[in-house]
Parts: C-alpha cells; sequence; structure tokens
C-alpha cells in the first residue's frame, strides 16, 4: 500500500501486521534502501518505511531542521492512527528516529539507530551535491550518461550507484531527480547538526545503536552524549562491515534488530 494523497504527508508503504514499526532512510535514499530489513520485518511487524521530506516520492518543502523532520513523521503516524510504534532509522534517519523519541517518547516503544551518534558531524557530502547539481539532463538519455557526468565529482562507483537511483523518467519520459537536491543544500548544514539542543531532554527507552566496523560514524568519544541522552542504549558492532551495513551483513543486521525487539 502507498500513500500519496496528501501534499504534506509523506510516501510510504506498509508491510505485515502486528506492532508497529518505522524505518528512515538516510540521506540521498528512500524507503527502498531499508527494504531488505522491512521484508524479514513484515514476518512479525507491522512495517511501515517513509521517504523523508525531499526524498524520494515524498513531498517537497523546504526546511531539513531535525524538528520538521520529526514532526512529519508525527503527522504520518497520526494519519495512520499509530499510537505507540518501535522505530529504526539509518543516518541522516537515525538523527530523525532520535528527535522523535526525545520529543515524542510517549510514541515510541523501542528505538534503533544505524550508524550515526547525536552529534555534528562536519560537511562531508559537498562534492556528492554539487555533482548531483552539476548534472545536466538534456544530456542524459541512458543512466550511464548520467553516471559519466557524476563520475567528475564522485570517484567511488557504488556511491554513484546509490545516488542515481534517485534519477527517475517523467511523464514526458525525460530523466530528473525524485529527490530535490536543492532543498537539501539549503538544508543541509541542518542535516549535519547533532542533538545537542536536546540536552535536557531525554529518551529512557530501550535504545540500540548499531555501527558498521569499518564505519567512523560513531566514535568512542561519542559514548557520553548517547548514555546522556539515551540511559538505556546498548550498542552492536558488525564487524566487516561500513556505513551500509543493513545492506552489506544483511543477515547478521537483520539478526540484531529482531533479537532486540523481541528481547
Amino acid at each position: 500500500m502507498e500513500n500519496n494523497s496528501s501534499a504534506q504527508l509523506l510516501n510510504y508503504q506498509q508491510l505485515g501486521q502486528g506492532e508497529h514499526i518505522i524505518l528512515i532512510h538516510g540521506l540521498f535514499g528512500s524507503l527502498e534502501n531499508l527494504n531488505m530489513v522491512a521484508k524479514i520485518l513484515a514476518n512479525e511487524y507491522c512495517v511501515t518505511s517513509i521517504d523523508v521530506r525531499n526524498h524520494g516520492s515524498s513531498f517537497h518543502q523546504a526546511g531539513m531542521n531535525y524538528s520538521d523532520l520529526a514532526q512529519d513523521v508525527i503527522t504520518l503516524l497520526n494519519n495512520l492512527s499509530i499510537e505507540s510504534c518501535h522505530i529504526l532509522g539509518h543516518s541522516m534517519g537515525g538523527k530523525i528516529a532520535m528527535q522523535i523519541a526525545l520529543c515524542n517518547s510517549q510514541r515510541v516503544n523501542k528505538l534503533i539507530v544505524v550508524d550515526i551518534a547525536p552529534v555534528e558531524y562536519p560537511a562531508h557530502h559537498l562534492a556528492i551535491i554539487k555533482g548531483l547539481q552539476a548534472i545536466d539532463f538534456t544530456q542524459v538519455n541512458t543512466r550511464k550518461d548520467a553516471d559519466n557526468q557524476l563520475a567528475k565529482y564522485v570517484v567511488d562507483s557504488g556511491v554513484r550507484q546509490f545516488l542515481l537511483r534517485n534519477i527517475t523518467l517523467d511523464g514526458q519520459n525525460q530523466f530528473q531527480f525524485k529527490c530535490n537536491i536543492n532543498n537539501i543544500e539549503q538544508g543541509y548544514q541542518q542535516i549535519m547538526q547533532g542533538m545537542g539542543s536536546s540536552l535536557e531532554q531525554k529518551f529512557n527507552g530501550n535504545t540500540l545503536f548499531i555501527k558498521g566496523g569499518n564505519s567512523d560514524y560513531i566514535l568512542p568519544e561519542h559514548q557520553n552524549i548517547i548514555v546522556t541522552i539515551f540511559p538505556n542504549a546498548k550498542a552492536k558492532i558488525i564487524q566487516g562491515a561500513g556505513h551500509w551495513l543493513h545492506a552489506e551483513k544483511t543477515v547478521a543486521f537483520n539478526k540484531i534488530v529482531i533479537d532486540f525487539l523481541a528481547s
């Protein structure tokens, strides 16, 4: 089931039945990024995967601060009559999940944060944004054409393939972006921000941070702020995985998530 009915309602897909769990993707992603998690969880849960604003098939609106991004999700929960749920968020989606838990703790049962900490990060997507903005779609007849243009800015072919999932055909059979790159660029500083303003707030519910062993998004120096804001946080590390741990080590990742939800 998909929903695009309201201009201000996030696009979503729902699978399975049972307790509710919400899945939130990361920057430049879409709900499809967490499909391999959603399909397994749908055996036991009602899984709602969402497209964040300015991403996927959701509405385009200026502003990428976490208060607004969290409220977008709450608005959807209200629309779907979901009183409480588990939430899993990857990367930027993990920060949205943390914000929801901090500001609407009564709505969140268990919180799963995937490879992100509640801290401010230095800007590290600027070449990607510049490259995406530089693609000249009048010169794009195939995805390979777009890939060749993007390669001048983004060397890693795996990263390019992920980014180019954002390309779709419009009604005139012309390639275009699903995500709103300009809104993302204007809100990029907000996306990099931490939960510092939330230090007075705490989420006392059961929380799990899952880290890729090869990723540097969660570091030992982040432990103090994590346990300050999330006193009941535990951590798991998946060795041999990077930032895309749910895609790189899907079986191990899904087992950790299912065991935590069932515990």
